[in-house]
């Protein structure tokens, strides 16, 4: 039967139904959805979303393609879903009794490369589950679903993990494991290709706040009062628009090592911590991710020392990268690569924790005050950018010393000594200098790195698992 006839056939009460739907996706009432009316409802709505989903879920509405949805298309699209949903539905329903339960779901997961316990299983019930049985029947699977993109199981999979690999700069950890299935793939590369070029891009955009940052960082003290103003005015008469950007293609540059590494040493070093156990709790994987952090830091930390270095650089200092290494080699011995090195070790410790923490519970807040609903995707990015900057706030010091320590060349200043005589000069907030740049990028590097990842993902034929 055709969706045309399945229209036909439809009963009065269905009608209605999708009518009252259709009119609250329409938010300025003028009998078409848009995709501004798409978005706004669907965040009104708190319906469960991942990075680029109204838009996925627009194209398919927009069968004629002309950015306006009618409600003869908004029918056809619902029936056309509710038929895949229905045999996805089907095919998790093992016992065919008519709703899902744990066992079923586990077992759906298992088949996906996906190992999750009955514990974890029962929670992600409760998102659906409206009428306290820990199962699923066929109307309360429609209702979660019906404004998904996709019936597909490994869609619904990241509705309910939320996992994304966005790089956001700075101390930022490998996130939620990858699937068997990706790994045995190979489909994880793709991940950390659009993670990277997320990273690449938001990086560059927010460039010249980072070089504001690293130059309030080592040259702002009470002395000579340097603020977020006279610095931006100091970076521009020296070197001009493109001086904004110096020491941006190291830090670009040194994305797909630091990823590539990253990646790698947190899956062997989850797999020591796993042991026999299916899945990795919070403080597991927060010990993990630390600890391939510090491995990834450690073989990429010598760019590190050459991107402030640049980011500092007059104009005429440096030609380039090598002539960067090649100067600093020769001026202040290789031992300058890992200047501040510890400092920036002893920062990835209180970053990781606390912004993981801060995401969780953040996220589980969300989650009770809005009776088991996923938040959508600005809910995530307020989380996110929430978490990060506690994280940033706890760390900040360590970093300031650290790119202290990295800007100089032959100098007999230690970590401890540089704590010292900040607090002595400047006190507490000289621990802090150049932190206003630093959190009016985090929103912008975040948000940016939502849209490129979603972007490249699409292009590489990654889908939302």
């Amino acid at each position: 039967m055709s969706s045309d006839e399945d229209t036909e056939n439809m009963s009065e009460e269905e009608r209605q139904k999708l009518k009252h739907l259709f009119e609250q996706l329409d938010v300025n009432k003028d009998g078409t959805i848009d995709i501004d009316d798409l978005t706004r409802a669907m965040e009104a709505m708190q319906v469960p979303q991942v990075p680029g989903h109204a838009q996925r879920l627009f194209k398919k509405y927009d069968k004629d393609e002309d950015d306006q949805i009618d409600f003869n298309e908004f029918v056809r699209y619902v029936l056309d879903h509710e038929k895949e949903l229905r045999l996805h539905f089907k095919n998790i329903d093992a016992n065919d009794d008519g709703s899902i339960d744990a066992g079923e779901i586990v077992e759906s997961f298992r088949k996906l490369g996906v190992t999750i316990d009955i514990k974890e299983a029962e929670r992600l019930l409760q998102r659906m589950d409206r009428d306290g049985t820990l199962k699923i029947n066929w109307n309360e699977w429609r209702e979660y679903l019906l404004l998904s993109p996709s019936a597909d199981l490994q869609d619904i999979l990241h509705y309910w993990r939320h996992a994304s690999i966005i790089d956001i700069g700075e101390n930022s950890l490998v996130p939620d494991d990858f699937t068997e299935t990706e790994l045995k793939t190979g489909m994880w590369w793709r991940h950390l290709v659009a993670g990277g070029g997320a990273g690449a891009v938001s990086r560059t955009c927010t460039a010249p706040l980072d070089r504001l940052k690293v130059l309030l960082q080592v040259h702002g003290s009470s002395k000579n009062n340097l603020t977020v103003a006279s610095g931006f005015k100091q970076l521009y008469e020296e070197g001009g628009f493109r001086g904004l950007w110096r020491g941006n293609g190291m830090n670009v540059i040194k994305i797909a090592p630091e990823s590539a590494i990253k990646f790698m040493a947190y899956e062997q070093i989850k797999a020591l911590v796993k042991g026999d156990k299916k899945e990795l709790g919070v403080v597991e994987r927060l010990f993990s991710g630390s600890a391939a952090g510090a491995i990834s830091q450690t073989i990429i930390y010598p760019m590190e020392v050459m991107k402030t270095r640049l980011a500092l650089r007059r104009t005429g200092q440096y030609t380039g990268m090598v002539d960067c290494a090649v100067k600093i080699a020769k001026n202040d011995g290789l031992l300058a690569f890992y200047r501040g090195y510890v400092p920036n070790l002893l920062g990835i410790i209180p970053y990781a924790g606390i912004d993981l923490c801060v995401y969780e519970t953040l996220k589980k807040f969300y989650i009770q005050k809005n009776k088991g609903k996923d938040p959508g995707i600005v809910a995530l990015l307020a989380c996110g950018t929430i978490s990060s900057t506690c994280g940033q706030l706890s760390s900040y010091p360590l970093a300031l010393v650290r790119t202290r320590l990295q800007a100089k060349g032959q100098t007999k200043d230690t970590m401890v000594g540089l704590f010292t005589k900040i607090l002595r000069e400047d006190g507490i907030p000289g621990l802090y200098r150049g932190i206003a740049p630093n959190f009016l990028k985090v929103a912008p590097a975040v948000s940016i790195s939502y849209v490129v990842y979603e972007q490249i993902r699409k292009s590489l034929g990654v889908k939302c698992s």
